[in-house]
């Protein structure tokens, strides 16, 4: 199918229109026109991950994050993310990304239901009509209630991550979770506005951490790629039951960076 078919039916799952303002998704490099017949998903466009999505033979390569955020006034070998536009596009790979559209539209729900959250909410809106109330994060029941340290475990578990940090007492009970994978620091204010007893997301920084503690509010900090890795095996399977004619990979699920 074509490069822009493709798109159509990726934008059905998560439209353009639940991207914030300050994103860059869609299609970055490469042709509309262009016949795809294989791709390969990964959560971030590293040299590493072009370049097995140029052993896969792939047409088309799709991320979470955008490779380009800020406006490119120069593509040349002599720039880090220019090396790898020039690489793409020489070698007619198409680039697209599904960032916070896909958070809205996708991850948050995707992220609790492997968490087993009942009963959930939008933590932070961002769109609401007569249908559906639509944003980031959710806020939700646990499976049980449970003390910190067993929902530190709970999250290390579903989402496969070998550390957390945990701000709080490991002892205290926790039934009502907040929870923004990704980096959750900038709805922070929301998650203790929520009511939960736990917040569960990355990248939150130490002041924030006894921050939000002293406002009564626990914190698990599962890292930014934690949770968002989930991005991979879910597109996967969108693929196999939505256009199961095209051929689909995804980079071996690996944390970017380990604690030694």
């Amino acid at each position: 199918m074509k490069c822009q078919d493709l798109i159509a039916k990726l934008e059905e799952l998560s439209p353009v229109k639940f991207a914030a303002e300050w994103d860059n998704v869609g299609l970055l490099t490469g042709r509309f026109e262009k016949e795809i017949s294989s791709v390969y998903i990964a959560v971030d466009a590293t040299d590493e991950v072009i370049d097995a999505a140029l052993q896969a033979k792939a047409d088309l390569l799709l991320t979470h994050h955008p490779m380009i955020f800020s406006p490119v006034k120069k593509i040349n070998s002599g720039d880090f993310t220019g090396r790898k536009i020039l690489k793409l596009i020489r070698n007619d790979i198409c680039l697209y990304a599904m960032h916070t559209n896909f958070d809205v539209m996708g991850m948050a729900d995707a992220a609790a239901d492997e968490l087993g959250l009942r009963s959930c909410s939008v933590l932070e809106k961002t769109y609401e009509d007569s249908l559906s109330t639509e944003g980031f994060g959710r806020v939700g029941k646990l499976p049980s209630i449970m003390s910190l340290a067993e929902c530190a475990q709970l999250v290390k578990d579903r989402f496969h991550v070998e550390h957390v940090t945990v701000y709080g007492d490991p002892e205290t009970t926790v039934e009502k979770a907040a929870l923004c994978p990704g980096s959750g620091k900038s709805m922070a204010d929301a998650a203790v506005a929520s009511g939960a007893d736990v917040y569960i997301t990355g990248d939150i920084g130490h002041h924030d951490g006894i921050d939000m503690t002293a406002q009564g509010l626990a914190v698990i900090d599962a890292g930014h790629y934690g949770i968002e890795k989930l991005f991979i095996p879910y597109m996967i399977e969108y693929f196999k039951r939505e256009l199961p004619g095209l051929s689909v990979q995804g980079h071996p699920v690996k944390a970017p960076a380990v604690v030694l």
